[in-house]
């Protein structure tokens, strides 16, 4: 299965988290640690996943080299997965290894 790394976000209790994600064959199914989430059809829920346990309401995109991965209707602060942080920083934000490695203040998100 495909991995990749995706920012979500809990659209019920706010919290976001940039971390690594599979993908079902159709693209129609996110699994995340042990959460399931599945496709939302319907045009009435915040989110564009919902997780087949809970019901819970999730954003789930792409990260932006940019930073601001957050859904646009709210920022929210986001926790970044540890085994992810660097190929984050890294790969999709573009910043040099070593610029990531020898910083001593926290890098803006």
């Amino acid at each position: 299965m495909k991995t990749r790394i995706m920012y979500l976000e809990n659209k019920e209790t706010g919290e976001a988290r940039i971390g690594r994600v599979t993908f079902s064959r159709t693209m129609q199914t996110v699994y995340y640690k042990d959460k399931t989430l599945q496709r939302a059809g319907s045009e009435k829920i915040a989110g564009n996943f919902f997780d087949t346990e809970t019901g819970e309401e999730y954003w789930v995109s792409g990260c932006k080299k940019k930073g601001g991965d957050y859904h646009w209707a709210n920022k929210v602060s986001v926790a970044i997965d540890d085994d992810v942080r660097e190929e984050y920083w890294t790969t999709i934000r573009g910043i040099k290894l070593e610029e990531y490695l020898n910083s001593t203040t926290p890098i803006k998100y």
